[in-house]
């Protein structure tokens, strides 16, 4: 049978790992990955996470060597989760000077500073997570009220004056980025006013915009020892809405978000497309920790390649346009795009 009619041959691109990797569309770098890291206080050695293999909470030291090892693997980011040894109704130790999160904090930039001299290369932006749930008793992201009916809901405005003071003791902590994302309305303008008054115009503000109440924070409410009965449906979206995603993104870029963000990531690529193509700040997406575990699980019995699964995943959340990617995978997908230049599919 002839052939001859067959004008189009796009196999041509893909003959070789030479050719593919000339004509790839995306490709990841380790600059445009943040680690997440969980420091808690009071620890003497690591606390392994069961549900998700190969992540720990750290103790202060840990925390260091951790944020030294990413700095030397060149990603752009760490991002900081505190775990108090005391928690009450206002989270009252996330804006305590000397709170777990602002000395993880602080160890962090020392880290990154010291491997900044060893090497002459810039190290990870240090980021941190600014909501009240690792700090509540309640585990709820905000201070509570009751509502109409009774029971208890998170008081929105309430919550806004406590998130402007823990933005300001992360500043003079240190951080870069401050991150609020417990889905407030009008966070990112009030955080952004109490870091101009306080004389922090330089730190950034990285809104978690899309965040949508999801199943696959799971392992994560274990990751930092969660108090939280019940759900926060009435402030996290709803999975079956995507234009209300764009809205709320749209919200925090007119109130001077410097980056957005979309969670969870895989699950919600579409938004994340969406905002990218609006956008004209960056846009980050994380990958939660139960996209972390359902890859690991199946990995760990033979079901798929971990690797290639890793390296896909992550790649499909760059293709949908997100600039900058949160994975526990952050310092191992390093390590691999250094040893093998990886990162396309």
């Amino acid at each position: 049978m002839s052939t001859s009619g067959i004008v189009y041959r796009p196999r041509r691109l893909r003959t070789t790992p030479r050719m593919r990797r000339l004509v790839a569309e995306h490709r990841l770098h380790p600059a445009d990955l943040v680690l997440p890291l969980f420091v808690k206080e009071g620890l003497d050695e690591p606390a392994p996470i069961s549900s998700m293999p190969g992540q720990v909470q750290h103790t202060e030291a840990t925390l260091r060597a951790a944020v030294a090892a990413a700095a030397r693997a060149g990603l752009g980011g760490v991002m900081l989760f505190g775990i108090p040894a005391h928690r009450d109704a206002t989270g009252s130790q996330g804006d305590a000077p000397d709170g777990i999160l602002q000395r993880g904090i602080r160890a962090a930039r020392e880290a990154v500073a010291a491997v900044e001299a060893e090497t002459g290369r810039p190290g990870p932006v240090v980021m941190a997570d600014t909501c009240l749930d690792e700090f509540t008793d309640h585990g709820h992201c905000g201070v509570l009220t009751d509502g109409p009916d009774g029971t208890a809901v998170v008081d929105n405005d309430a919550t806004l004056e406590r998130y402007a003071a823990m933005a300001v003791a992360q500043a003079k902590a240190g951080t870069e980025v401050v991150s609020p994302s417990g889905m407030m309305d009008g966070q990112v303008a009030v955080i952004r006013d109490a870091l101009d008054e306080a004389g922090f115009e330089h730190v950034s503000i990285l809104a978690y915009s899309a965040k949508y109440a999801s199943p696959f924070y799971g392992p994560f409410r274990e990751a930092v020892d969660s108090a939280l009965q019940g759900d926060r449906r009435t402030y996290q979206m709803d999975a079956a809405n995507a234009r209300e995603g764009l809205r709320e993104a749209d919200l925090d870029l007119a109130e001077g978000a410097d980056m957005v963000m979309v969670k969870p990531a895989g699950s919600y690529l579409d938004v994340l497309r969406g905002v990218a193509d609006r956008s004209d700040v960056p846009v980050a997406a994380y990958q939660v920790s139960g996209e972390y575990a359902m890859i690991e699980a199946a990995a760990a019995n033979g079901w798929i390649d971990r690797r290639a699964s890793v390296l896909e995943s992550v790649l499909s959340i760059r293709r949908a346009g997100a600039d900058v990617i949160l994975t526990y995978w952050a310092l191992e997908i390093a390590g691999w795009l250094t040893e093998g230049q990886e990162g396309r599919a």
